[in-house]
């Protein structure tokens, strides 16, 4: 895990591996930040849904149990979606580096949509 101290609050930069593994143990709450069209065609079973554009640090989940993980695509938007949750209190955020096409490079599951239905489908269990 990469840190990047800013003030008093801590950006976390976490790789695939510890958020697959942290996820597997059921003790991270992901944060999709990308659009509702990209994750109604692809996104982590499970993870919750805050895009970008409604993004409200204010509205997300307590920390108390488990870490808040923010992904996106490619790890910008989440890495710009952290840096807004703590200017705006939070103390310790994190975010994927690579977002979710790190998850799916590694060939972890996910689920995605079949194309022919438009029927939601498990790939890679």
């Amino acid at each position: 895990m990469q840190t990047e101290t800013i003030g008093d609050a801590v950006l976390e930069t976490w790789s695939i591996d510890e958020v697959a593994q942290a996820w597997n143990a059921g003790k991270v709450v992901l944060i999709d930040v990308r659009t509702p069209q990209e994750y109604m065609l692809e996104h982590v079973d499970g993870s919750l849904l805050m895009p970008m554009a409604f993004f409200r640090a204010d509205k997300l989940p307590d920390q108390g149990r488990k870490r808040l993980v923010l992904m996106c695509a490619g790890g910008v938007r989440s890495d710009r979606m952290a840096r807004i949750a703590l200017e705006a209190g939070f103390d310790r955020i994190a975010h994927l580096e690579g977002g979710f096409g790190a998850w799916k490079s590694a060939k972890l599951p996910y689920i995605g949509t079949d194309m022919a239905t438009g029927a939601p489908k498990p790939v890679g269990r």
